[in-house]
């Protein structure tokens, strides 16, 4: 080869520094004036189809690197580059093929090993991958991203701990490598230590403060370890850094609803249905229930989430290849459940009852527990009621071949989109027929989900279309209670900051379902009722502080609002004693709460909103035989609250109809539910069973 000219020589060194520095559109000019007087150049020729690619110029990249590839053959960068660019072309198998080709060339090329195992990983074949970074870094010892990419494939399998060892080698290699800081932020994770991994995320934006992962990162792990203001703040930089980001607006919008911290929500409440209704990526559908949105929108925003969930895990789970085999005829149905909150969580609580009703009937009941024992009473009961598999240290993988193995012809998500999702789990099919149901309010929108169990009141005929899942409805309340609690006995209202005198209106739903418009309602109910209070649970950081300026902006005294402290839930429940009336909130009312109250003998007070989050409490009392508790409008809401408030003697008979029919109220009646819940398991497995797809089915 013929030595290189200084100009051409000055050209390549110019475009290696533009491609280092993320100057694209530069380096293409660059390129391409060069490419006028070197048309034949090998290595310009590949530099040109490089800056293509990073522009995402997908065809014209493609033409030019195959021209590159003409003029040299052998050479293993433009081999790597095709394979880059067939990878981003979702052609994983294809990059693998030539990469394997050019590496039997070149055997034990570094490069070559390092493309390929970043091939095998986008196929999921993570063990194969972990195998080729680890060829790589024999041949290629001071080389961190090899280091960091083994990392990945190691977290990947599940050994996070391994994953961490060689996270450690890299930062030794390149103590500034600020790739490594977050991928020790997703390996402290999978370790269970949000705060840490917080931290690691934290190191990765100082070293990258433009990086808008970064701080949105440092947002969840905040926020999963319990710094909700700190989480708000991060997720704000995370939006201002990249506007266009989805994940970030909704998660700040919805960390501000549970602040209570109303300033300039709704500006960016409008955002975020905007970018709904432009199908934008990774907005969150659980918190996307707290808006003011249609079941459209919200099936708009769940199925959008859902895809990029399905593309994701759509390799995994043609590796994983799990084959259902048929039951056996006459075999028992055995139904799965899956869920983080098998303990004093409100899955728990809700469902304990009802397991235990079906003990010793004709389904086999498996829970699958994502979140390790909290040793209490609830986690022995169900342990005792059902096989409790504890998968709280597998990963998604292990997890859905745990219950492939156990057999599972139907399986439960008791969790959807909630804290401690597992969507990724069901987006592997691990049961032949698998259903949404209880935690999650709303459509998963997502091809993985066969049923939705729900009632007539939560999912009525004109709000079938705002759901992707075929319909199985209850002819009771969808949702099960625990009738086994014993109601303790309540400190005097002096200790709990009620005044001894005066209506308790109580609304102990979770902050970010209160938002300004419910609130509003509230200071009017409070307005009209001299000498009431309004009882709210406390919210996080600050939340209390706010309402009561809110309280005071709309003229009414701060003092009135009083504030319930969490604690253990039967120490929670006996302070109904002292509420005289709940009032719901929309568009997200009040769903276990709902139920405490009722159990508890306070009345409940609702208005029936637009979608299944907002209906819940309505029907609660449709079943509870408390219709007309349900209004039909705002001002009929604020006109019964008043009219209740200012009639104490009103109140004391609804409270005594509640504790007179709680023992036989059919909305407590776990014996009744559970038969009713299995003649629903046992229609969707007779469609099952004789190869019929999923059909709504009415009970």
């Amino acid at each position: 080869m013929t030595d290189i000219a200084p100009p051409l020589h000055a050209v390549l060194q110019q475009l290696g520094d533009l491609l280092t520095h993320g100057a694209y559109a530069e380096a293409l000019s660059v390129a391409e004036q060069a490419q006028l007087s070197f048309p034949a150049h090998p290595e310009l020729t590949r530099l040109h189809g490089v800056t293509l690619l990073q522009l995402g110029r997908l065809g014209d990249a493609a033409r030019i690197l195959q021209r590159a590839a003409e003029l040299a053959p052998e050479n293993v960068e433009i081999q790597c580059n095709l394979a880059s660019l067939q990878l981003q072309n979702n052609d994983a198998n294809g990059a693998i093929e030539r990469l394997r080709a050019t590496l039997r060339r070149s055997p034990g090329h570094p490069m070559i090993l390092f493309g390929l195992g970043n091939a095998l990983m986008a196929e999921a074949r993570h063990l194969q991958a972990r195998e080729s970074f680890a060829m790589a870094t024999h041949r290629a010892p001071d080389h961190p991203g090899l280091r960091l990419n083994l990392a990945a494939a190691e977290l990947a399998l599940g050994n996070p701990r391994q994953a961490a060892i060689h996270i450690d080698e890299a930062l030794q290699l390149a103590p500034g490598y600020d790739a490594a800081y977050a991928l020790h932020g997703h390996v402290l994770q999978a370790l269970g230590q949000p705060r840490q991994a917080a931290q690691a995320w934290q190191r990765a934006e100082q070293m990258q403060p433009r990086h808008p992962q970064y701080p949105f990162q440092v947002g969840l792990m905040l926020d999963e370890s319990g710094q909700l203001s700190q989480a708000a703040e991060a997720y704000a930089r995370a939006w201002r850094l990249d506007q266009s980001s989805g994940p970030a607006l909704s998660q700040w919008v919805f960390a501000k609803r549970r602040l209570c911290d109303w300033n300039g929500l709704d500006a960016l409440a409008e955002q975020l249905r905007q970018a709904v209704v432009e199908q934008r990526a990774g907005i969150t559908p659980f918190g996307f229930l707290a808006e003011d949105a249609s079941a459209a929108e919200q099936r708009r925003c769940a199925a959008t989430f859902a895809a990029e969930i399905e593309l994701r895990m759509e390799p995994l789970r043609r590796q994983l290849a799990l084959v259902h085999a048929q039951p056996e005829r006459g075999a028992p149905i055995r139904v799965g459940f899956v869920s983080n909150g098998f303990g004093d969580h409100p899955t728990g609580l809700l469902t304990v009852a009802l397991f235990e009703a079906l003990h010793g009937s004709d389904l086999d009941v498996h829970l699958f527990a994502t979140a390790p024992g909290d040793g209490g009473e609830i986690r022995r009961r169900l342990e005792a009621a059902t096989t409790l598999h504890d998968t709280s240290a597998l990963n998604h993988e292990r997890t859905a071949q745990a219950i492939h193995e156990a057999g599972i012809e139907i399986l439960f998500d008791l969790r959807g989109y909630g804290g401690g999702s597992n969507a990724e789990l069901f987006a592997l099919r691990p049961a032949p027929v698998q259903v949404n149901w209880l935690a999650y309010p709303g459509t998963s929108g997502a091809p993985w989900m066969d049923y939705v169990l729900a009632d007539a009141v939560v999912l009525p005929p004109e709000l079938r279309e705002g759901h992707s899942e075929k319909v199985v409805r209850l002819p009771r309340c969808f949702q099960p209670n625990d009738n086994t609690r014993v109601l303790g006995e309540a400190p005097p209202r002096a200790r709990c900051g009620l005044p001894e005198q005066g209506t308790v209106f109580a609304s102990f739903n979770n902050s970010y379902k209160i938002n300004p418009a419910a609130f509003a309602r509230f200071m009017l109910v409070l307005r009209d009722v001299p000498g009431s209070v309004l009882w709210l649970l406390s919210g996080p950081e600050g939340a209390d502080e706010r309402l009561r300026a809110a309280a005071q902006a709309l003229e009414i005294d701060p003092a009135r609002l009083v504030f319930l402290p969490r604690m253990p839930h039967a120490a929670y429940l006996a302070h109904y004693t002292h509420a005289d009336l709940f009032l719901d909130t929309l568009p997200y009312g009040a769903h276990t709460t709902a139920s405490d109250a009722l159990w508890a003998g306070c009345p409940v007070l609702t208005r029936a909103g637009d979608t299944f989050a907002g209906r819940v409490a309505a029907s609660l009392l449709s079943h509870a035989g408390l219709p007309e508790l349900v209004v039909e409008s705002e001002n009929a809401f604020i006109e019964m609250a008043v009219d209740l408030g200012r009639h104490p003697e009103a109140l004391r008979t609804l409270r005594e109809h509640l504790q007179q029919q709680r023992a036989r109220n059919p909305l407590f009646d776990m014996r009744s539910f559970a038969g009713d819940f299995r003649r629903a398991v046992q229609g969707m497995s007779a469609r099952h069973r004789i190869g019929r797809p999923a059909a709504d089915i009415d009970l």
